[in-house]
């Protein structure tokens, strides 16, 4: 079995940011490394014609009370975020370009945008208040932006959005431990059970 797991993310996902705090401690179990796949999940969802949970009436409610249980169960903090739905554009190109450029820095930007959006119940709709994360994370705001709107950096989260629907992606978080395919973070047992075998 491979010991590589692909993680398709998008920052407005909060299944995303549980599976997130969870996935390093499977891999570091399992000997495994994460590869991380910034997509852009308002892509997927326009190309497999999904939709967010919360759209359903029913099931918006659930979804957040679930998701309480979950981060409850590892022992993480998780608030539901006031200003969701999160336009993540801007926040997922600027990860695609941190991970290019500058992978060392590629984990404190992750936990810094998951924090303010999962914990923090930051408006990350507006600039400034990313800013001042950007800030606060120690990265200089006006480079992560450029970095960001770089046509390369545009252009990779596109492929990377367009192979994860070409592999059969149509939510998140999605996961894929060789060519076997999990989807949600209710599905790690599924992950560090295939990463083990």
């Amino acid at each position: 079995m491979s010991k590589t797991v692909d993680f398709y993310f998008d920052f407005g996902s909060p299944a995303a940011y549980l599976a997130a705090t969870q996935l390093p401690h499977i891999a570091a179990d399992t000997g495994a490394t994460i590869n991380w796949k910034p997509m852009l999940l308002g892509g997927v969802f326009q190309a497999t014609g999904n939709h967010s949970p919360v759209e359903i009436k029913p099931k918006g409610p659930y979804m957040t009370t679930d998701l309480m249980r979950f981060a409850k169960r590892y022992g993480v903090p998780y608030a539901h975020n006031p200003h969701f739905p999160i336009n993540t554009l801007l926040l997922m190109r600027a990860a695609t370009g941190i991970q290019a450029q500058q992978p060392e820095r590629f984990p404190d930007f992750v936990k810094a945008i998951y924090t303010a959006i999962w914990v923090d119940g930051k408006n990350m709709n507006d600039p400034a208040v990313v800013g001042e994360v950007l800030q606060a994370a120690g990265f200089d705001p006006a480079a992560v932006l450029a970095l960001a709107n770089a046509q390369a950096t545009k252009d990779q989260l596109k492929a990377t959005t367009q192979e994860a629907v070409e592999r059969g992606v149509f939510g998140a978080p999605t996961m894929f431990v060789g060519q076997d395919m999990f989807w949600g973070q209710d599905r790690l047992d599924f992950v560090r059970e295939f990463l083990g075998a």
